[in-house]
């Protein structure tokens, strides 16, 4: 006969036989990357943004094969420029995923099983930004890599050299990727999908289209630093020099790094001092 458990006094110390650690930053991570990989957000958001930069560079280097200089190609300039009209389309999807990696879990109160989770709200914005970041580089890079190959292979065009190479792919995915980052503060800051997504796509093309609209000569200034700072004439600039007073180069990565550096931390702010 099996001996009875042996009383226990009332608020005596439990010992858990599971061991029990401090929580890090690594299991935010982890919990953060199954949520980005598991819904269908990520999968339709990021499969169109790869359809949209290989597809428009196969369509265009169809187009433009066999016409050479006369079909409008600059002597000097390599083929690789024209991924800049599916980078921009493929933008619009990032976005819209930085902007749903955390607004949805506001529409739909999960964030406040996060935060149970995790109380430390900072820690749980990094590894969402961490993990975006990184998912949207990785992809960017690599579809513009493959978008460079089929430009170059079908435009007749000077052959690119590595740094641009370089920039039209490290440069670009990190500079989308800045751009989900971005997406992802300003989902924080309004907490509503739609919302914040509509202001984003008004700060990707509102100043270049309000630019075209000013005829006035008192606005010519303004008019100018909008076309040459805009975020589609960012990317152009990637692929090569927009002229004197423009960015270009990796000008426009540092511009893009500091205006996300602002928006994160209103971001970490609004998150810490604001309830769920």
């Amino acid at each position: 006969m099996t001996a009875p458990a042996p009383y226990e006094q009332p608020g005596a110390a439990y010992a858990s036989p599971i061991p029990v650690r401090r929580a890090h930053l690594g299991d935010a991570l982890a919990s953060e990357w199954t949520k980005i990989r598991s819904v269908r957000s990520t999968v339709w958001t990021l499969g169109v943004m790869i359809l949209l930069i290989t597809g428009s560079a196969l369509a265009i280097g169809v187009l433009a094969s066999g016409v050479g200089n006369e079909g409008g190609v600059e002597e000097e300039a390599s083929a690789l420029g024209f991924g800049f009209f599916g980078v921009l389309l493929g933008s619009l999807c990032v976005i819209t995923l930085g902007v749903l990696t955390i607004a949805s879990e506001f529409g739909t109160g999960m964030i406040r099983t996060t935060l149970t989770a995790c109380p430390t709200r900072e820690r749980v914005l990094s590894a969402k930004a961490i993990v975006l970041f990184t998912l949207v580089f990785v992809i960017t890079t690599l579809a513009s890599a493959l978008a460079g190959a089929i430009l170059s292979g079908l435009v007749n065009a000077p052959s690119a050299d590595a740094g641009e190479w370089l920039r039209s792919t490290v440069g670009v995915g990190a500079y989308v990727g800045l751009l989900g980052l971005l997406g992802l503060a300003l989902g924080t800051i309004i907490r509503h999908s739609a919302g914040a997504i509509t202001v984003m796509i008004g700060v990707m093309l509102l100043p270049l289209v309000a630019a075209m609209f000013m005829y006035s000569e008192r606005l010519a200034g303004l008019q100018g630093w909008l076309l040459r700072y805009s975020i589609p004439s960012q990317i152009v600039a990637l692929y090569g020099d927009l002229g004197p007073g423009g960015p270009h180069g990796w000008d426009s990565l540092w511009i893009m790094l500091g205006v996300t550096a602002v928006a994160l931390a209103g971001a970490y702010s609004s998150l810490h001092n604001r309830d769920a």
